[in-house]
């Protein structure tokens, strides 16, 4: 995963993506520290996406609902979308991961939050559409939430795999799924959803880390979900003040631009705060805020 960046910006921004990557092991706790260490992507994962020309029509696969997909890549792997048509109207969609892996239940039960209801709250107070990419874990831990996020029509629930564990190796010291469970863990995720009662599912997928390889886009291939990807780092993880965030996502975006952000207080403090920065500002450019359904459907 790499989002196009351009110099003189490039080691500024990259390095905001790594932490934003990274954000992912104080919240696994894979090293047992809590301290957040970077790593690198495989090689596969920073290879071109795979961005088919036209959506195909809507269709339901397991776990979703009916929304515009991109057509299979080779072999029936699964398409990687990372923003929209650049000439298609200043739109932008903002995401937000609520992550949550197994290991953090105890976590939770000692008082760590892993939501952010005042988030989903002043989205809805700016009335600004949002795809969030939610594992399954997070679903369980907080099905009111998760039904009422997917029960709202501003917004759509994506899928973030079942316990945020990596998808191909290296990325980020992160626990993997092996090869053969990738296919499950997406479907295990969607269950997840559904057990929940969420009801606005749609057939994207986000890798945790955003790490990727050819070998894993077609071992999901049959779950006929897109990989969704970004090209705007917001930084927010880990941001112990709004400013910096907002001005990164405001420098970044584009006509068609995916912003990755995080919808969990205790990894994402600040992305509230950056919000309501941001929304304001962006309008006032002349952007429309849109799902990520919406850039797909707009391809």
């Amino acid at each position: 995963m790499s989002p196009k960046i351009h110099p003189p910006r490039a080691r500024r921004v990259l390095a905001a993506a790594a932490v934003l990557l990274c954000s992912t092991l104080a919240a696994c706790g894979a090293d047992g520290s809590g301290a957040a260490a970077p790593g690198k992507p495989s090689a596969a994962a920073s290879r071109p996406a795979v961005t088919p020309t036209a959506p195909t029509a809507p269709t339901t696969p397991a776990g979703g609902s009916a929304a515009p997909t991109l057509p299979p890549g080779p072999g029936g792997a699964a398409p990687v979308f990372s923003h929209g048509k650049r000439d298609g109207g200043k739109r932008v969609a903002l995401t937000f991961d609520a992550d949550m892996t197994a290991d953090q239940d105890e976590r939770a039960a000692r008082g760590e939050r892993f939501d952010n209801p005042q988030l989903i709250a002043t989205l809805r107070r700016l009335k600004v559409p949002a795809t969030v990419f939610m594992t399954g874990k997070w679903a369980e831990q907080y099905p009111a939430q998760a039904r009422s996020i997917g029960g709202d029509p501003l917004f759509e629930v994506a899928n973030h795999s079942y316990a945020h564990h990596a998808f191909s190796t290296p990325c980020y010291k992160l626990p993997t799924v092996p090869l053969k469970g990738a296919r499950a863990d997406v479907e295990r995720a969607f269950d997840a959803f559904r057990r929940a009662g969420v009801k606005n599912t749609v057939p994207y997928f986000r890798f945790p880390g955003g790490c990727h390889n050819d070998a894993v886009l077609r071992a999901i291939g049959p779950t006929k979900a897109t990989a969704v990807q970004w090209d705007v780092v917001s930084g927010d993880a880990f941001a112990k003040q709004a400013g910096p965030v907002a001005r990164e996502v405001l420098s970044q975006v584009k006509p068609g631009s995916v912003v990755v952000m995080h919808c969990t207080r205790s990894a994402a403090p600040v992305t509230e705060e950056a919000i309501r920065r941001i929304v304001p500002e962006l309008r006032a450019r002349g952007y429309e805020f849109v799902r990520v359904s919406d850039l797909i459907a707009g391809r």
